[in-house]
């Protein structure tokens, strides 16, 4: 057992042991501590808990993905088809800091606990939506618990192992992550067509009843050490805040133009009570986000990193499986199944990444490396074009997963060693919390930039005897052309007017896709500056040396300023 564990006789006698490096006192049949630390079997269990819910959560987004043509057919709302998205992703993360600076107080299981149910309601309450508008609101509900589960996780994990050994675990983590990334489409078109596509939220029931068992059986109940006040206000201030930013970025481009009133207004607002915000924080006495955090190099750095990370990875991400079924033209089952390359080169670099770290101890020749991986890979994406293909794609796409999946664990490993471990899920949510915001702005961004560089090409490649058409096309989202519905569909309307109308219609879908190719060029162009810029940036990452076992009794305050 480790040195400042909590340790319990089992006949129920008490015990004084080392906890955080000072004497408490705890009796077995309360079954209480003072830190999180789980250790002996239960530790085991414990993460399989944690794989489990990772595996689940993280699934849920590829399956539902799967299956949204096949909602929008039945519940007939293309209008809010983003929504379903958006409102999960934005109710998940204005909550995560909330729930790890809680946690760090009252212990993970109350609020795991909380997060699996409100998921598993949320789950059940999409799976009987009979509107759009109805699914929409669920998903925002089901967001609210996903808050915990993003959080809860590598918190958890930062319970059972000490940094030096849980560099090794987190790369199983994000190996678990890779896994669900590549299941999921599959899963999720078998389900809707096999069952329905309500089942595609049913189907996380039976895996949150089981995740609840784990953590009922195997986390610890804590007791809070001294007398906490709880910051509900700054957190509301922060709710407030940024809910109108992220609005901004949602409908920016789409709904309302960059520059519009609405758009400037909503920017403009959010900031406002954020600055507000900021200055509660400073003076609150147990803030939700500690400002000193910010102080820390080590902890900066990771975030700037961690976004520049992000922007690199959502280009590929999103706009890959475009590229191939527009461009290259392969007709996949699942366009899921299209980032399995990405994802299995991922789970390799996690993997390795994670040994090594936990061998050496060390982590910055490792991320130098990484990072130029991650170059390297968005220099070979940058290089294709019509003629590329499928296999040349395929090593693009692991040489950028084994970058990205290295580097990714590296910066949640770094920032969890540096802090002392009473602060395991503020500076875990935290960390979560910026990476969240990270992918909400990235979409509309990355969306307008594909969007202008398609519309521009096209007035270019368009031929003169469909000029006519262009002002129809303007509305229309590149990627709905795409779909094999949508060509049938066009195809139709052409073949009306005979030979003629055919060779109208394959030199419509030539211009789509050259001009589809020009944009995600252009995108492919902008990941590689913040791949650039993420290499750039490893140089700027303190090293301190993976902690062991005495990182359990290290007490100190938020952290030096390395």
């Amino acid at each position: 057992m480790l040195s400042g564990t909590p340790s319990f006789p089992s006949d129920g006698r008490r015990r004084t042991v080392e906890t955080a490096g000072r004497g408490v006192t705890m009796a077995e049949t309360a079954g209480v501590q003072t830190t999180n630390q789980i250790t002996g079997r239960l530790r085991w269990w414990a993460f399989a808990t944690v794989l489990l819910t990772l595996f689940f959560s993280s699934m849920d987004q590829t399956v539902v993905s799967t299956a949204m043509p096949t909602i929008i057919g039945d519940l007939r709302g293309f209008n809010l088809y983003a929504w379903v998205f958006t409102a999960y992703m934005m109710t998940s993360a204005v909550t995560v800091p909330i729930y790890g600076k809680l946690s760090d107080v009252f212990g993970r299981k109350p609020f795991y606990l909380f997060g699996l149910v409100l998921f598993g309601i949320g789950s059940a309450i999409s799976g009987q939506a009979h509107s759009m508008m109805e699914l929409v609101w669920a998903r925002a509900f089901q967001g609210i618990g996903a808050g915990a589960m993003m959080s809860m996780p590598r918190a958890t994990v930062g319970d059972i192992f000490a940094p030096k050994e849980r560099a090794r675990w987190m790369g199983v983590m994000m190996a678990v992550f890779g896994i669900s990334s590549i299941v999921g489409p599959a899963l999720g078109g078998w389900i809707t067509d096999s069952f329905s596509w309500r089942w595609v939220f049913y189907i996380n029931l039976p895996f949150a009843v089981l995740a609840i068992i784990g953590v009922i059986l195997t986390l610890p109940r804590v007791r809070a050490e001294h007398q906490v006040k709880v910051d509900w206000p700054g957190s509301v201030i922060l709710v407030i805040g940024l809910v109108p930013v992220l609005l901004g970025f949602t409908w920016a481009g789409t709904k309302y133009a960059w520059g519009s009133p609405a758009e400037l207004g909503l920017f403009m607002g959010g900031a406002i009570v954020l600055a507000l915000f900021v200055v509660w924080e400073r003076r609150a006495p147990d803030p939700v986000l500690t400002p000193s955090l910010f102080q820390n190099r080590i902890f900066t750095t990771s975030l700037i990193l961690g976004v520049l990370i992000g922007m690199t990875m959502f280009g590929s991400l999103m706009f890959l499986p475009i590229f191939v079924q527009g461009v290259i033209g392969l007709n996949a089952q699942s366009s899921g199944w299209v980032m399995a390359p990405m994802m299995v080169g991922f789970i390799v670099g996690s993997m390795v990444s994670g040994q090594m770290m936990s061998r050496t101890g060390r982590y910055k020749h490792l991320a130098w490396v990484s990072g130029a991986i991650i170059v390297v890979g968005s220099v070979l994406l940058n290089q294709m074009n019509v003629h590329t293909g499928w296999t040349t794609v395929m090593v693009d796409m692991v040489v950028l997963g084994i970058g990205i999946g290295a580097l990714m664990p590296l910066m949640n490993m770094v920032v969890q060693n540096v802090f002392p471990y009473k602060m395991m899920g503020t500076v875990n949510s935290t960390q979560q919390f910026v990476s969240s915001l990270g992918g909400v702005i990235a979409a509309p961004i990355f969306g307008s930039i594909l969007d202008k560089g398609f519309q521009h090409k096209l007035h270019q490649t368009l031929p003169a005897s469909l000029k006519h058409l262009e002002g129809k096309l303007a509305g229309i989202n590149p990627q709905a052309m795409l779909t094999a519905r949508a060509q049938q569909a066009i195809s139709t309307e052409f073949n009306k007017y005979g030979p003629a109308g055919h060779r109208m219609y394959l030199q419509l879908m030539d211009a789509v896709k050259a001009s589809l190719t020009y944009g995600i060029q252009h995108l492919f162009r902008v990941s590689l500056v913040f791949a650039i810029l993420t290499f750039i940036g490893t140089f700027f990452l303190p090293e301190v040396k993976l902690k062991g076992k005495e990182y359990y009794k290290e007490s100190g305050a938020a952290g030096d300023n390395t």
